[in-house]
């Protein structure tokens, strides 16, 4: 049992979590809106203005995040010894929920700092100017093909991608492609999560319009009904309820993470050469999470600073093994057993924020009539 809820935490919080709260009431709002994402913002960028001689001791910020982070331990204790600066977690239900407060507030923020905005999301905030733009110390060290934002009003933390996976010993035939899925063989042997309620739902529904194309997403999801498919509002319930890995389940594929193998293989009751689960490599949608500094707050230094302490290889390197996602940081160093097990043959689906924004709430439309009713 201490196995499973181990198992349960780290992925719900590996998750980006996905609501579909919303303020563009139509199609064309939603369409103004993503064209204007990625427009200048004409804000003027956030200067740390810190000397030798400041004293930030007794300074307080809040970092707003969704509910299943899990800090690392000790990590904020370590900030606030270095710099002086006390970090208040604030922990919204959801990043929807997060992003949509945020936009109520855009100017007069409830926090600093914002931690797990994600690329699904990530117009929402910005056509709302939520952020206030800021170059961290540590750009040269990210990955540059996570810097989806040309002005700088946020910073990627981390990313993961959403996969189907199964069984090897219990799946019969490995399957290595998502076309496999409709065929008989894998007959009621699939259950994954509603796209309105489940971040994994969402990102393997934006990996199937990615491969498939506009026009052809919508077969692939009829035949998938034909072929005894099983949704389940969120992860939990189909990782651990209908798929193999829970007490009772039959199911022996999922959508589920990138590193869910390698959590397997961690977290196994007894040790294992190797993880017991796989993954559909063209099944794989990229999620990207960004931090950055919420446009009105008044503590724009330590804000400052704790994006640069968040974006810094010590905080990047304690990111893997306790919420699950890789590090945004191109120099920080993997734990061993992502090294040994990270799969490198995967080419993640991509879309672009404007695009998921602008039609977003047509394809949750469409894939509700196609697989639900």
């Amino acid at each position: 049992m201490r196995y499973k809820s181990l198992l349960q935490i780290i992925f719900v919080v590996s998750c980006f979590l996905f609501t579909t709260i919303g303020f563009a009431c139509s199609t064309d709002d939603q369409s103004q809106n993503a064209n204007e994402c990625f427009e200048d913002p004409d804000l003027p960028l956030v200067e740390k203005s810190v000397s030798a001689d400041s004293d930030l001791s007794g300074v307080s910020i809040d970092l707003v995040t969704y509910d299943a982070f899990l800090p690392p331990e000790g990590a904020f204790e370590t900030f606030s010894a270095e710099t002086g600066i006390q970090v208040n977690l604030l922990q919204s239900a959801d990043t929807g929920t997060m992003v949509s407060q945020s936009v109520l507030t855009s100017g007069d923020p409830v926090a600093d700092v914002m931690f797990g905005i994600d690329n699904t999301f990530l117009c929402r905030g910005l056509t709302n100017d939520i952020f206030h733009p800021y170059i961290p110390s540590t750009i040269e060290q990210l990955s540059s093909e996570l810097l989806l934002d040309p002005y700088h009003r946020v910073t990627p933390v981390d990313y993961g991608d959403i996969c189907v996976n199964y069984w090897i010993d219990k799946v019969g035939e490995e399957p290595s492609t998502i076309t496999q899925l409709t065929s008989s063989e894998y007959f009621g042997e699939f259950v994954t999560q509603n796209p309105e309620t489940s971040a994994p739902g969402m990102g393997f529904l934006l990996a199937t319009i990615a491969y498939f194309g506009e026009d052809g997403w919508q077969d692939f999801w009829a035949d998938l009904r034909e072929n005894d498919i099983v949704i389940q509002s969120g992860w939990t319930e189909s990782y651990y309820g209908d798929f193999v890995a829970g007490e009772g389940g039959d199911r022996t594929i999922v959508t589920s993470y990138l590193t869910s193998p390698i959590a397997e293989f961690i977290y196994a009751p007894e040790p294992l050469q190797t993880p017991p689960t796989a993954v559909i490599a063209d099944s794989c949608f990229r999620s990207i999470e960004f931090v950055g500094i919420l446009r009105g707050t008044d503590q724009p230094t330590a804000s400052a600073m704790l994006v640069d302490f968040l974006t810094s290889t010590y905080f990047q390197e304690l990111l893997p093994e306790t919420n699950f996602v890789l590090p945004a940081n191109s120099e920080a160093v993997l734990p061993d057993a992502f090294r040994d097990f990270l799969p490198t043959d995967i080419e993640p689906a991509r879309l672009p924020p404007e695009e998921i924004d602008a039609s977003r709430d047509q394809w949750t439309e469409q894939w509700t009539q196609i697989v639900l009713r």
